[in-house]
């Protein structure tokens, strides 16, 4: 089992962004200087992808601009001699072979991994949500992947969250011993469950590592939750799957709040001392008005 592909879902409308998402995909709101998306496919990169498809839907065609080559920019930066800003630009254009495909309906998370069955086919895959990003030491990506090519089975990346969170999420029900198993089997999820009801505040994250077994169980899986095909509920009937809880830090862009949270403090350990200074003085001038 070789995982060398990734699939990352960005079709959803955004509409906690509203207006900004009119015109824009939420996943090119930008964190410090990035734009979300770009992140994640970095992070498939330092995982050891090399081939990446990205489910895009109707308004996203500001993903495929950024990811493409600029020849007016990159002239008018060669001219000006702005030589890093043009390394940068050049950077994004040849981080890895990009795909991608459009997602016709908006039908669910599930339906939008359908989409990648043919350009996947009989391999295992590495999936990332678009609007998420995680900060680690080790990609969180390459472990997954180094679990499911030495446990040949699906892995998922699982974090604590809050119990008065949890229906919020995707949570995992374990059948192994967390705290001394650091890829442990998974027996079940719940999609959304009530505090009372979650066999664990262990959630899904937006990172997996798929075997190609998932695209038929998608098939057979009915609609669920919001009239939606949920992937939950076809991992759950997968013959086996292994969790791995987070080792770093998730930013999820899906809303305003999170998005704030995330420029603040990834500006806060960001490797520019000048910014991390500016940052904090910003924040103090604004506790002490």
């Amino acid at each position: 089992m070789q995982v060398n592909k990734a699939v990352i879902p960005a079709a959803g409308f955004g509409t906690r962004f509203l207006p900004v998402t009119k015109a824009q995909p939420k996943e090119m709101m930008p964190v410090l200087d990035k734009p979300t998306i770009q992140y994640v496919v970095e992070e498939a990169v330092s995982s050891g992808i090399d081939d990446v498809l990205i489910i895009t839907g109707r308004g996203k065609q500001a993903i495929e601009a950024h990811f493409d080559k600029s020849y007016e920019l990159e002239e008018e930066l060669k001219n000006a001699g702005k030589t890093d800003r043009l390394d940068r630009v050049r950077e994004i254009a040849d981080l890895v072979d990009i795909h991608y495909v459009r997602q016709k309906e908006r039908n669910g998370l599930g339906d939008a991994v359908l989409y990648a069955r043919k350009h996947v086919g009989d391999e295992p895959f590495a999936l990332l949500l678009g609007d998420t990003i995680i900060e680690s030491e080790m990609p969180c990506t390459r472990e997954l992947v180094q679990y499911a090519e030495e446990y040949e089975e699906s892995v998922l990346s699982l974090e604590r969250v809050p119990w008065e969170r949890v229906e919020s999420y995707g949570v995992a029900e374990v059948g192994g011993d967390v705290d001394s198993e650091p890829c442990f089997p998974v027996e079940d999820f719940v999609e959304k469950p009530p505090r009372e009801e979650a066999p664990s505040n262990l959630a899904i994250t937006g990172r997996y590592v798929l075997t190609p077994e998932i695209f038929d169980l998608l098939e057979e899986t009915e609609k669920g939750v919001g009239g939606e095909l949920q992937l939950t509920d076809a991992i759950r009937a997968l013959s086996s799957v292994r969790g791995v809880e987070l080792s770093g830090d998730r930013f999820d862009i899906g809303n305003i709040p999170d998005w704030l949270k995330a420029n603040i403090e990834m500006a806060l350990t960001h490797d520019d001392g000048e910014m991390n200074e500016a940052v904090r003085q910003i924040i103090q001038e604004q506790l002490n008005e």
